[in-house]
């Protein structure tokens, strides 16, 4: 019985060497997919598509391109995106998808390190996605290239899915690629953090708020109805929120509370004009256990007594509200059939970092939600840091440590083992 665990053990080993040998490769590779700017809003992520399949050609992976019909991506919000897959296939037997997001949020201020840069320091990579999750690109393309140099009898394959719409919720990225039958892995690993894997994570619900008051000259303000006032009362009510969200507990370790986040307002003509018309945007995060339905009937129930109790001036106009949902992003929730990934990752995360690695929730939402909820097992798992906020995912100066890439390569390319051998 102990020979095929020697035999395994082998393989694993031979699967790290081969990694340390091609880390350098694997480092320039992802400071080229670096370089190539995807800030999301405007959204123009086709080229970057076309650059990784560039890079992707002299290893012998071709890239299926994918582009979403421009109309589509229009309408989206977007500018452009072309979603690529790469398919190995090994032999009879299960297809696991590896999926990673090239689109990113602006850099914005504060960088001490160029955006856009790749600039290695004190062992780390700098630059906006090195890590969440241009860093998967190279984490998951390295580990099948690995798994494939063993030239071991394998069943199923492996299906690399490089998408470019999570920031924006997921749709026209993996959800396109679904929805057209393009793909229907069995399985499913999507970019994450090194030090945990994540097998549920929360919902997001996305709304956009116009408050539409009557815009009056500053100088006789009660000849109007002051919009941004209106917002204001608007607002109180919905942040006042967050303290009954405090009581409101999830049972998934990983996830704490409910919360509620207005990250946009915009509005008003000029200084000296009564604002006529202020908008806002807000951001709920639902935890597993709530009912997305009943969490989004409970805002626009506040949204609309907030603005029913909003008192204009004498003769001035009623507020009048227009509330839009932007986003629905449904919460993970944990498939039996994913038992194989968290079993492969946490022994191998756990033997490569020398640390156990727990199976936890994030209160992160993600596009792994698209698959689970076609009934494809997932988790999250990458090279992103131990932390978000260790890794200043979507501050500045995001990072990666380069030993957490090279690690997180070494435990995808073992667990894809694992899983196909």
């Amino acid at each position: 019985m102990s020979a095929p665990n020697v035999n395994h053990e082998q393989q694993y080993q031979q699967l790290d060497t081969w990694i340390d040998a091609h880390f350098d490769e694997q480092v320039k590779f992802l400071q080229a997919l670096v370089q190539v700017p995807t800030d999301t809003p405007p959204g123009n992520n086709a080229p970057h598509a076309e650059r990784t399949a560039e890079l992707l050609a002299p290893m012998g992976f071709d890239a299926e391109k994918h582009p979403v019909p421009a109309s589509e991506v229009k309408a989206y919000g977007l500018e452009s995106v072309t979603n690529l897959i790469v398919r190995r296939k090994y032999g009879e037997g299960k297809t696991i998808a590896l999926n990673a997001h090239g689109d990113v949020v602006p850099p914005g201020e504060g960088w001490t390190h160029p955006p856009y840069g790749g600039e290695i320091h004190n062992g780390a990579m700098y630059g906006r996605a090195t890590a969440v999750s241009k860093c998967d690109f190279s984490t998951f393309t390295f580990a099948t290239r690995a798994l494939e140099s063993l030239n071991a009898k394998l069943k199923g394959g492996v299906e690399l899915h490089f998408t470019y719409d999570e920031e924006f919720g997921g749709e026209i990225g993996p959800g396109w690629l679904l929805a057209k039958g393009l793909t229907k892995p069995d399985l499913m690993i999507a970019a994450g953090f090194s030090y945990q894997v994540v097998t549920a994570h929360n919902g997001c619900l996305q709304m956009e708020v116009t408050v539409q008051g009557e815009m009056s000259h500053a100088a006789i303000p009660d000849s109007g109805t002051d919009a941004l006032q209106g917002a204001v009362h608007i607002l109180n009510a919905l942040l006042a929120l967050n303290t009954q969200y405090l009581k409101v507990t999830s049972k998934v370790e990983g996830i704490s509370h409910p919360y509620l986040n207005v990250g946009l307002i915009e509005g008003g003509t000029n200084t000296n004009v009564v604002p006529g018309k202020v908008g806002f945007k807000l951001d709920r995060r639902m935890i597993p256990e709530e009912n997305p339905a009943e969490v989004e009937a409970s805002i626009r129930k506040t949204i609309a007594d907030a603005a029913a109790s909003f008192k204009p001036p004498r003769g001035g106009h009623v507020l009048k509200v227009d509330v839009r949902r932007m986003l629905l992003a449904n919460a993970m929730k944990p498939l039996p059939g994913n038992k194989p990934l968290v079993d492969a990752i946490q022994k191998h995360g756990g033997q490569v970092f020398g640390e156990p690695i727990p199976a936890i929730g994030t209160p992160l939402y993600t596009d792994v939600r698209l698959y689970v909820e076609r009934g494809i097992p997932g988790v999250i798992y990458g090279a992103g840091p131990r932390t978000v906020l260790e890794s200043n995912a979507k501050r500045a100066d995001e990072h990666v440590e380069l030993e957490d890439l090279r690690r997180a390569t070494k435990v995808i390319a073992r667990t894809l083992l694992d899983l196909l051998a």
